[in-house]
């Protein structure tokens, strides 16, 4: 069975991933920082925005699988995937701002929502609801 939201998510997640990367490498080149963080805040922040995607970005994946092998996926799943990316790209941007910046606020609370929205719905067609 071809799962046709999965395979563009997991190939968005893919794309996300490797431009995070490319971020943190170039802030490291020009922060002179090889390994680690150096306690450079630029290259902290950075780090965070990418390992803050990879810690997400499998649960949201799963989650997006099992709910569409079960058939209850709908028009709406697509929408959700693409937002749930919009919201990591609006917190790494949000993540160069000093503080808590708007587009990390906006990026943490539309993760969280779609990782509990995604939740829910696992679990009321697990229990059969849906």
């Amino acid at each position: 069975m071809i799962l046709p939201v999965t395979l563009t998510a997991a190939a968005a997640a893919a794309i996300l991933s490797i431009w995070l990367m490319i971020r943190v490498g170039q802030v490291r080149t020009s922060e002179k920082v090889s390994v680690g963080d150096g306690g450079n805040e630029s290259v902290i922040r950075r780090m965070r925005a990418q390992a803050n995607f990879v810690e997400s970005a499998p649960f949201v994946l799963a989650l997006l699988a099992v709910i569409e092998l079960s058939g209850k996926g709908g028009v709406w799943l697509p929408y959700v995937a693409g937002i749930y990316f919009i919201g990591r790209i609006l917190h790494a941007f949000g993540m160069e701002e000093n503080g808590f910046g708007k587009g990390r606020f906006i990026g943490t609370i539309v993760t969280l929502l779609t990782l509990l929205g995604l939740a829910i719905v696992a679990s009321l067609i697990a229990m059969g609801v849906m």
